[in-house]
């Protein structure tokens, strides 16, 4: 009888843990519904938050790399568009992409306003990607006190 040392077997020889990254990259393409010849698709959503005080709404939408010119903001019935476009960057010459998360193209975020507001004294204000539009609310939206008389 001869005695035989117990090996573990190694990961390296598990083929199933090779193919995790590219299953990822398989089920990425594979739920990539529109897309162009860059393989972005042609749409992308910027990340939007609302906020409501009793004076005002403020919308907040992230537009890094979006300049100033390259988008519009528009009120109408109390909807809150803004639309535009980041365009791509020029790619580095003799360089490949080794990992490409951020969408480029065109965009469109509409929101409903919780409050009627004063279409005209909308301001907005874009600083380090980050877009604010302030929306005074319209006297009728504005939270009035009640006064309750004794009898």
């Amino acid at each position: 009888m001869s005695i035989i040392k117990y090996r573990n077997p190694e990961l390296t020889t598990w083929s199933s843990f090779d193919r995790l990254s590219s299953l990822r990259d398989l089920l990425d393409s594979a739920f990539q519904l529109a897309g162009n010849a860059s393989g972005f698709p042609e749409n992308w959503t910027p990340a939007l938050d609302v906020f409501e005080d009793e004076e005002k709404v403020t919308v907040r939408v992230e537009l890094a790399g979006v300049t100033k010119d390259d988008f519009d903001i528009s009120l109408q019935d109390d909807v809150l568009t803004i639309s535009g476009e980041r365009k791509a960057e020029a790619e580095q010459r003799g360089s490949e992409s080794f990992r490409s998360e951020r969408y480029f193209g065109t965009f469109t975020r509409s929101v409903t306003l919780p409050s009627p507001v004063k279409p005209d004294e909308v301001k907005a204000a874009y600083q380090d990607g980050v877009l604010t539009v302030t929306l005074p609310k319209a006297e009728e939206a504005k939270p009035r006190k009640i006064q309750v008389n004794l009898e």
